[in-house]
């Protein structure tokens, strides 16, 4: 799956397309010694790459769009690269663009598998792959390729336990239309046909914006929930104790980000900004702990809306969040 050395390349296959654009990471040029930033590190994938952190874009508003909301998160990974660029280097690995993925029209299936495709590969090449949305649909795709990576290693019943920052519980029920609201639910049915377990945290969600239905297949699904108004100061020992619980009972781990879990304020440019919400400081210590749990395989941002952004608020605190992920020291 690799991408060439090139500024620019690009390669398609019926409805989606694959392309490196290398013109995105710029910024400033510090004269001192060690004032490197993302712009200058940061290098194209090629076949022959060390192992190292590898970004690939997700560019789909399909998931979305059949979910009634509101589009334009296919220029999510575009507006993410671009906030990330002038930020400092702290990393000790190497890190990758591996491009875009993107889904033509209303090929939502098409992209994802395109995606689980891809992510398969590069979990295959040893690097740690960081997804960048795209709307929510993106999960099943990170998903599946984390699945096929497992699946292909001999793996009969791995405990992938799923970490979702979300003010919602994308439970929804698939059976007319697939969308960025049926994701997990998609991913529980996956796991029952492998007989595999299903292991799903949620935290963040927003009783305002899930039904009871949605409350209830949680439920009957064992889904961990912590919901907005949980998150507080005083209680963010007890949800990182809880989550530490969670996460000794998995072998493997994925997280994936919903960038409308923050306050509007702090991410205006999402598809559902949250009326409430959970502040990026109340989250930062939570996804340092996934981090650094020697169980992260596999990352993803979703719903950046630069159409809806303010002053670039949502895709810095995207780029912020990637830089933590990022960090291997």
């Amino acid at each position: 799956m690799a991408i060439n050395s090139a500024s620019t390349s690009t390669f398609t296959s019926t409805s989606v397309e694959t392309a490196l654009d290398m013109s995105l990471w710029a910024g400033r040029t510090d004269p001192e010694p060690n004032s490197e930033r993302w712009h200058q590190k940061i290098q194209p994938l090629s076949e022959t790459a060390a192992p190292g952190c590898a970004l690939l874009g997700f560019e789909s508003d399909a998931g979305v769009a059949r979910n009634q909301g509101r589009t334009g998160a296919a220029q999510g990974p575009s507006a993410l690269r671009k906030a990330l660029a002038p930020l400092a280097w702290h990393r000790t690995g190497p890190a990758y663009d591996a491009g875009n993925v993107r889904c033509e029209g209303d090929a939502l299936e098409t992209a994802q598998q395109a995606l689980a495709d891809h992510v398969s590969a590069l979990l295959k090449a040893e690097h740690f792959p960081i997804v960048l949305g795209g709307g929510h649909e993106v999960a099943y795709g990170s998903w599946l390729g984390l699945a096929q990576h497992l699946a292909d290693n001999g793996e009969k019943a791995p405990r992938i336990g799923i970490i979702n920052f979300d003010a919602h519980f994308d439970l929804r029920a698939p059976s007319h239309v697939r969308s960025s609201g049926t994701p997990f639910t998609q991913i529980a049915d996956q796991c029952a046909q492998r007989g595999w377990p299903f292991r799903y945290a949620c935290l963040g969600v927003s009783r305002a914006a899930n039904t009871r239905a949605l409350f209830n297949r949680a439920a009957q699904l064992g889904v961990m929930v912590r919901e907005d108004r949980d998150f507080q100061a005083a209680h963010l020992e007890r949800i990182q104790r809880d989550l530490e619980r969670f996460m000794v009972r998995c072998d493997h781990l994925y997280l994936t980000i919903d960038l409308d879990v923050l306050p509007a304020g702090e991410a205006p440019g999402v598809s559902a900004p949250a009326a409430r919400g959970v502040s990026l400081a109340l989250i930062e210590p939570l996804i340092e702990a996934i981090r650094d749990s020697g169980k992260l395989r596999l990352a993803d941002l979703a719903e950046l809306n630069p159409a809806h952004d303010i002053d670039s608020r949502t895709a810095r605190a995207a780029a912020r969040l990637v830089f933590q992920l990022a960090l291997d020291t």
